[in-house]
């Protein structure tokens, strides 16, 4: 959510009213199960209204958990996973060809690195020296399944993602200030960029962080109402500043 706040609110070149505008920046969100998330900060940004969002059949679907083109902004409907880099390489070389000065930015997470269709693409961004492409990488440690360590390592992600040929910085993905620094260094990159964030998974949900049992599950009533209190305590200590 910090990563999506900070690129829509100062670093995307994009038109809320015109979520088509050519001249546009593009954002893939790969990790399609944070389609969510990609939709309340559109919502945020003034993309799409929640109230029409939330209704049923709204855009001829239900709104699906994972990202979708029935939402206005959404480039690109993911979920099938280790697909969104090799896809925003395309949108990338494309508008290399076209002439156009618009930049690419992608999210992973870290379990889903473990495609092997991920370094591929980075192999084929190397290549073609897309300068004009950010891969953000999610690093909270955790997949589906536990531990991305005990599933499949892909540490040292840095190391590796250097020796594709990209620029790599390592920043706390919560905190907003490093973000909008590692966003101004791949501006002045001359590479592909790849933004490493060390994050919590559930962070500010005190009996949510750093737990992989509530990736895709619910919270009842109770639980729901905890975890409203303690985001909205953090939201007012932010307005705060």
């Amino acid at each position: 959510i910090e990563a999506l706040t900070v690129l829509y609110g100062k670093v995307l070149n994009v038109k809320a009213e015109d979520p088509q505008w050519p001249e546009r920046d593009r954002f893939v969100m790969s990790k399609g199960h944070g389609g969510f998330g990609l939709y309340a900060t559109l919502n945020y940004f003034g993309f799409v209204d929640y109230r029409t969002l939330a209704e049923d059949d709204a855009y001829g679907v239900m709104i699906p958990k994972h990202a979708s083109t029935h939402v206005p902004g959404v480039e690109v409907s993911t979920g099938s996973l280790g697909q969104g880099l090799s896809i925003a390489n395309g949108i990338a070389l494309g508008l290399r060809a076209d002439g156009s000065n618009s930049r690419v930015y992608t999210l992973l997470g870290d379990g889903e690195i473990e495609e092997g269709q991920v370094w591929e693409a980075m192999m084929f961004a190397n290549q073609y020296h897309l300068d004009n492409l950010c891969v953000i990488i999610d690093w909270n440690g955790l997949q589906i399944d536990g531990l991305c360590k005990d599933v499949m390592c892909a540490e040292p992600i840095d190391e590796k993602v250097k020796a594709f040929g990209f620029d790599v910085v390592t920043v706390d993905g919560n905190d907003f200030d490093q973000l909008e620094s590692a966003f101004d260094a791949f501006h002045k990159s001359t590479k592909p960029f790849c933004i490493l964030m060390k994050t919590v998974k559930g962070k500010d949900v005190s009996f949510m962080e750093n737990q992989a049992g509530w990736h895709g599950k619910a919270p009842n009533d109770a639980e729901y109402e905890q975890a409203m209190s303690e985001l909205k305590a953090i939201l007012a200590e932010l307005e705060g500043k």
